[in-house]
C-alpha cells in the first residue's frame, strides 16, 4: 500500500510540474521545476524511497531508449551519421578519459575507476531537456536531429563505458583486450537481440491480426512489452540491454512502415507512449529532487574525507566538472567542424561556415538529464566483499549537480545565443512532400474507381455509387492540382489551403461545442457524444498538423 501511495504522489507531482511550468512568468525548463518539486516534497514528508539500482534501471531506461530509437528521424540520422558518430562515440571516450582523470585529481578520495564511471555517466546528453529549454527559441532542425542522434547513441556508449568502469572498481583489474572483446559481444549481441525480438514480435502480431482480427489494447501492450523483453533477454545473455532497447526501437520504426496496424491503434498507441515518456522522465527528475537532501548529507561525509571541512566544496566540484565538460565538448565540436570543412574543401564542395555562436550553442546544448540520473543511481551499493561502494553518494550528488547546472546554463545561454542568429538554411522537404501527396492522391483515385465499379456493378442504384465516387475523387483531383502548380500559382494555392484549413478548424470547433451542448441537454447519449467528439478530434488533429 505504501509503495502505491508513493507512486501516486510522484505522478501527481509530475502533473503539477506541467501546470506550474505554464503558470510561471519566466520560461523555466520542465526538469528544473520537477527537481524543485521533489525537493519540496522531501522537505515536508519523508517518503522513504530507497532506489534499488537494478530495478530503477529496468523500470525507466528500456522504454525511454526504445522510444528514442523509434521516433528519431532516420533521414537526419543517416545524413549526418559522421557527425553523430563523432559526438556519440569519440566525444564519449574523450570525455571519459579527460573528465575521469580530472575528477580523480580534484577529489583524491574518489578512486580512479569510480571517477571514470562518473565521467561515463555524465557523458550522455538529453535532447528532451534541450527541447524544453528552447521551447520559445527554436533550435535549427538539423542541429536538433544531430543532438537527437547523438543522444540516442551516446546513451548506450556512455552507459557501456560506465559498466566497464564499475567492473574495474569491483574487481580492481582492467584488461584492454578483454574490454574490447567484451564490448564487441555487448554491442553486437545487444543490437541483434533487440532487432530480433522486435522482428519476431511484429511477425507474430501480424500473423495473429490477419487471421483473428486486431485488438488495439493488445497491440499497445505488445509495444510496451518489447523494450523490456529485449532488455531482459540481452542482460540474461550478458549483452548490452541498453543497446538492445535502442535497436528494438529502431527496428520498430521500420516494422511500422509495413502499415499492418489499424489507424485507431496508431492513434491510441501514440497517446499512450507520449504519456509513458512524460511520466517516466518526470518521475526521474522528481525523484532526483526528493533524494537530494539524503545525497547531500552523504556526500558531505566524503568531502570531509578529502581534507575539506566546508560543504561549499561540493559546489566547487560541481562547477568545475561542468566547466571541464563544456570545455572538452567545445574543443571536440570545434575540431570536428574544422575536420568536416577540411574534408569538404578537399572534395571540392562549397560549405557555409557556421557562426561561432552556433558552434557554442551546439556545445551548450549538451544538457544532461534523465539517462545520467538513471545511470548514476545504478552504481552498486556495496563492493564484492560487502563493504560500501567508495564515494557512491558523492558520485550521485556530482551527477545531480551536473544535471542541474547544465540545465540552468543552457536555459540562460541558448536563448541568447540563438536569438537573431542567421542560421544556415535547412534543406526543404516541401517538394518531396508535395510529390508524395500527389502520388497518394493518384493512388486513391485509382482505388476509388475500381471500388465504385465493383460495388455498383449489376445494381439498380449504380448511379449512387458513381455520384459518391465522383465527389470523393474530385477532392483528390483538387489536391493534385494544388500540388502540381508552380511559382505564384503554388503560393496562391497554399494560401487558399491555409485559409480553408482555418475555416475547417473553426467549423469543427463549432461542431464539437454543439455536440457537447446536446449531450448536456440529454438530447443525445454520452456514448454517442464521445464517439462523435472523437471523430471530430481526430479530424482536427489531422487538419491542424497539415501545415
Amino acid at each position: 500500500m505504501e509503495t502505491v501511495s508513493i507512486a501516486l504522489i510522484l505522478m501527481l507531482a509530475v502533473v503539477i510540474s506541467g501546470t506550474l511550468t505554464r503558470m510561471l512568468p519566466i520560461a523555466l525548463p520542465l526538469p528544473l521545476v520537477q527537481i524543485a518539486l521533489g525537493a519540496a516534497i522531501a522537505s515536508v514528508a519523508d517518503l522513504g524511497v530507497e532506489l534499488q539500482p537494478d530495478l530503477f534501471f529496468l523500470l525507466f531506461l528500456p522504454p525511454l531508449l526504445f522510444l528514442d530509437g523509434w521516433r528519431i528521424p532516420k533521414e537526419g540520422l543517416f545524413r549526418d551519421k559522421g557527425t553523430i558518430l563523432e559526438l556519440a562515440l569519440g566525444l564519449v571516450v574523450f570525455t571519459v578519459v579527460g573528465v575521469g582523470f580530472f575528477i580523480n585529481w580534484m577529489v583524491p578520495a574518489m578512486p580512479l575507476a569510480v571517477a571514470f564511471a562518473l565521467a561515463a555517466i555524465v557523458s550522455p546528453t538529453d535532447p528532451i531537456a534541450v527541447s524544453a529549454i528552447a521551447a520559445r527559441v527554436p533550435i535549427p532542425k538539423r542541429l536538433m536531429h544531430i543532438l537527437e542522434g547523438e543522444s540516442l547513441l551516446n546513451d548506450a556508449s556512455g552507459l557501456v563505458c560506465m559498466r566497464f568502469a564499475v567492473a574495474a572498481a569491483l574487481t580492481g583489474t582492467f584488461s584492454p583486450a578483454d574490454a574490447f572483446a567484451t564490448f564487441l559481444w555487448l554491442a553486437f549481441g545487444g543490437i541483434a537481440i533487440g532487432a530480433g525480438v522486435t522482428w519476431l514480435a511484429m511477425k507474430a502480431k501480424t500473423w495473429i491480426s490477419r487471421r483473428f482480427g486486431e485488438d488495439s489494447g493488445s497491440q499497445i501492450l505488445v509495444s510496451l512489452l518489447i523494450p523490456f523483453a529485449s532488455y531482459l533477454l540481452a542482460e540474461h545473455l550478458h549483452c548490452s540491454g541498453i543497446l538492445a532497447a535502442v535497436a528494438a526501437g529502431i527496428t520498430m520504426s521500420y516494422a511500422e512502415q509495413a502499415g499492418h496496424v489499424l489507424a485507431v491503434t496508431r492513434v491510441q498507441r501514440s497517446a499512450v507512449w507520449d504519456t509513458v515518456q512524460f511520466a517516466a522522465n518526470g518521475i526521474i527528475f522528481v525523484l532526483l529532487g526528493e533524494q537530494l537532501p539524503k545525497i547531500v548529507s552523504g556526500a558531505a561525509e566524503v568531502v570531509r574525507e578529502t581534507g575539506h571541512h566546508d560543504p561549499a566544496w561540493l559546489v566547487i566540484y560541481i562547477v568545475a566538472i561542468n566547466l571541464a565538460l563544456a570545455a572538452l565538448r567545445l574543443l571536440w565540436v570545434w575540431a570536428s567542424l574544422r575536420f568536416t570543412l577540411f574534408r569538404a574543401a578537399r572534395q571540392g564542395k562549397t560549405v557555409v561556415t557556421p557562426s561561432w555562436r552556433l558552434v557554442v550553442a551546439t556545445s551548450l546544448a549538451g544538457v544532461r538529464g534523465a539517462i545520467t540520473l538513471a545511470g548514476v543511481l545504478t552504481l552498486p551499493l556495496t563492493m564484492t566483499d560487502g563493504s560500501p561502494f567508495p564515494a557512491r553518494d558523492l558520485a550521485i550528488l556530482l551527477a545531480a549537480g551536473v544535471i542541474i547546472v547544465s540545465l540552468v546554463a543552457a536555459s540562460i545561454g541558448l536563448p541568447r545565443l540563438l536569438k537573431t542568429l542567421e542560421l544556415p538554411p535547412d534543406a526543404s522537404h516541401q517538394e518531396q512532400e508535395d510529390s508524395a501527396r500527389t502520388a497518394a492522391a493518384e493512388a486513391a483515385i485509382r482505388a476509388i474507381e475500381q471500388a465504385q465499379h465493383r460495388m455498383g456493378e449489376g445494381r439498380a442504384d449504380a448511379d449512387l455509387y458513381m455520384d459518391a465516387g465522383t465527389r470523393i475523387m474530385e477532392l483528390y483531383r483538387r489536391r493534385i492540382d494544388g500540388r502540381t502548380k508552380t511559382g505564384d500559382e503554388r503560393q496562391l494555392a497554399r494560401k487558399i489551403d491555409e485559409i480553408e484549413r482555418k475555416l475547417r478548424l473553426a467549423g469543427l470547433g463549432a461542431e464539437r461545442d454543439e455536440i457537447y451542448r446536446n449531450a448536456r441537454a440529454r438530447k443525445i447519449s454520452d456514448e454517442a457524444a464521445r464517439k462523435l467528439v472523437r471523430e471530430i478530434d481526430l479530424m482536427e488533429e489531422r487538419i491542424g498538423s497539415a501545415t
